[in-house]
């Protein structure tokens, strides 16, 4: 994908070069750039094909990875409601547990955070295409 990317530029100038004609010089180039964007509509549905064969499996545990992680996530941006009711009455106590939980969310490897990003464009991505197609009623 890289190199398709890499030729289009040089394709274009020797396609404005070659050809005389500025209707056909037009017409290839729009080919060109038609040809770019299949190869790259092919790269995101293959892609995207894996993710949603995760998604569909009757394997308990591989379809329901994303969706629980997602949830693990999502109980910890909560907790800063019970954290702002700690803070109101001890606030030393509100320091000292986020002072804690800060220590150990910097202790997370920067891999782990980038896994979840993945994970959660992915199951995203993935939910939108079996809308999109049908498939996800």
């Amino acid at each position: 994908m890289a190199i398709l990317e890499a030729l289009i530029g040089p394709i274009a100038s020797i396609i404005d070069k070659v050809i005389p004609d500025k209707a056909a010089r037009d017409k290839a180039k729009l080919e060109l750039l038609q040809l770019q964007g299949s190869q790259e509509l092919a790269e995101i549905q293959s892609r995207l094909s894996a993710i949603i064969a995760e998604a569909n499996s009757a394997d308990p545990w591989t379809s329901r990875a994303r969706p629980s992680f997602l949830y693990v996530i999502y109980a910890l941006l909560l907790w800063a409601l019970p954290m702002g009711l700690i803070a109101a009455f001890r606030p030393d106590s509100a320091q000292a547990i986020a002072a804690g939980m800060n220590a150990y969310l910097s202790g997370l490897p920067e891999p782990l955070y980038a896994l979840f990003g993945t994970g959660y464009l992915g199951y995203t991505a993935a939910r939108q295409w079996g809308k999109i197609s049908g498939s996800d009623k």
